[in-house]
């Protein structure tokens, strides 16, 4: 299991890596991120936080730009939880506040009255910086909806599977309210500990998709 990690991060290192402000051009329509975060190292490389992938279709670019740009904590889980971890960390009682979904228009007749919008804001640009500041990543095309989520499962598994990955101790997910990041040492909470890559999905990985991936960027 560690040995298919530790590839997984060297080959994921040696992609070329974009950080914000970022090309829109330099990401495919449809695909794999992998995020790495600043101060966190795993393998004599950059550590992987964070994978993750989109459900529509042509949705990547719109995926990254609502993690990266958009500030909206209810169209981004990734956003939602940096900012759980900050409140929590600074023992800041906003955070049950930051916990309700305004998505609906049922949730937002319903709770918009006890929320103080302009506190929310500037949480929202605090959590912009600091994604903005301390995050790259690297993206791969998959253009077919089912393999990408498969894939994305699988190195999910892989990685929140080695005993050589942990975070620093000065991993601002440590603060985290949710024990499952904090576990894992990755912002999600979903594909963990469940089946990981193969050998033979390892070579599909590096002679299928990641070959492609030289093309996209030439």
């Amino acid at each position: 299991m560690s040995d298919n990690c530790r590839k997984l991060h060297e080959w994921f290192n040696s992609m070329p890596k974009l950080k914000f402000p970022f090309n829109e051009k330099n990401i495919p329509m449809n695909g794999i991120y992998i995020l790495f975060e600043k101060g966190e190292f795993a393998h004599n490389t950059n550590r992987i936080v964070r994978i993750g992938t989109h459900t529509g279709k042509n949705q990547l670019r719109l995926r990254l730009i609502q993690h990266f740009v958009n500030e909206n904590k209810d169209r981004s889980i990734f956003r939602k939880n940096i900012g759980r971890a900050l409140l929590n960390k600074n023992k800041d009682s906003f955070l049950g506040k930051w916990e309700l979904d305004l998505t609906t228009k049922k949730s937002k007749d319903k709770f918009s009255n006890r929320i103080d919008f302009e506190r929310q804001n500037e949480i929202e640009k605090d959590v912009s910086k600091y994604i903005q500041d301390n995050f790259s990543f690297v993206v791969f095309k998959i253009d077919d909806k089912q393999k990408r989520l498969e894939l994305e499962s699988k190195i999910i598994s892989t990685i929140s599977f080695c005993d050589e990955c942990k975070s620093s101790i000065n991993w601002l997910g440590l603060y985290s309210p949710k024990e499952k990041i904090r576990k894992s040492g990755l912002w999600l909470v979903n594909e963990l500990y469940k089946t990981p890559l193969s050998d033979q999905d390892m070579i599909k990985l590096k002679n299928n998709f990641l070959a492609e991936n030289k093309l996209f960027f030439s």
